[in-house]
């Protein structure tokens, strides 16, 4: 044996099991986390307390209730349409398709699509777009209800840029779709027109989800 193969043995001996306690402790602050891009504000304690998506509750595609509470402990992606609409909302709409079949089988994830047009899209009108969509209504839920209620939601509860004035005559859509996290806090705005935009939304769903795997 090579003489300097000596010295370098026992070296590697003592050293390989400092190297994988390393890798084993500190590897899991190597991967990437997600932002919290909710407002914020720190407490009387000093702890840092991020705006969570408050209360709600509507109808779905089914006539069924549903409200914060059946995406307690869940991620979902929550976005802003209307049935009629034939521009942004289909083109957003096709994208979110993909996001449902990447993630068709995990069981702690939703859609939620709220009707910005609640006088037009009824029960029955959200059943025949869900149905166009080929949503499956087990995790993707199209939302109606009263629109003052749905156009607070959007304004002081996904902050929704499009969602402004104040009188019950406005009416918009947006292209965001907007990650929430199961404390219902915001980790994400995207196009939901752009591919590689949407993209980048099932990877950084996928991220969201390994923080809750550790």
């Amino acid at each position: 044996m090579n003489p300097r193969w000596k010295i370098f043995i026992p070296l590697l001996v003592i050293l390989f099991p400092v190297v994988f306690w390393l890798i084993l402790v500190k590897g899991h602050n190597n991967f990437k986390k997600l932002p919290i891009v909710a407002p914020y504000e720190i407490n009387a304690a000093g702890d840092t307390v991020y705006h969570t998506i408050p209360h709600f509750d509507f109808v779905n595609q089914e006539g069924k209730h549903i409200s914060d509470a059946d995406v307690d402990g869940k991620i979902y992606i929550a976005s802003f349409f209307f049935a009629t609409c034939k521009t942004v909302c289909p083109k957003m709409n096709e994208q979110v398709q993909r996001v449902q079949e990447v993630f068709k089988d995990v069981k702690d994830f939703r859609i939620l699509s709220f009707t910005v047009d609640p006088e037009n899209d009824t029960v029955q009108a959200l059943a025949a777009y869900a149905k166009k969509m080929n949503a499956d209504n087990s995790f993707w839920w199209f939302l109606t209800g009263p629109k003052d209620s749905i156009y607070n939601l959007a304004r002081n509860g996904f902050f929704v840029p499009a969602a402004v004035g104040n009188t019950e005559s406005d009416f918009f859509h947006s292209q965001d779709l907007i990650l929430i996290d199961k404390e219902k806090r915001m980790r994400g705005i995207y196009d939901g027109t752009d591919r590689v935009d949407v993209d980048t939304l099932i990877d950084e769903i996928k991220v969201l989800m390994k923080e809750y795997q550790k």
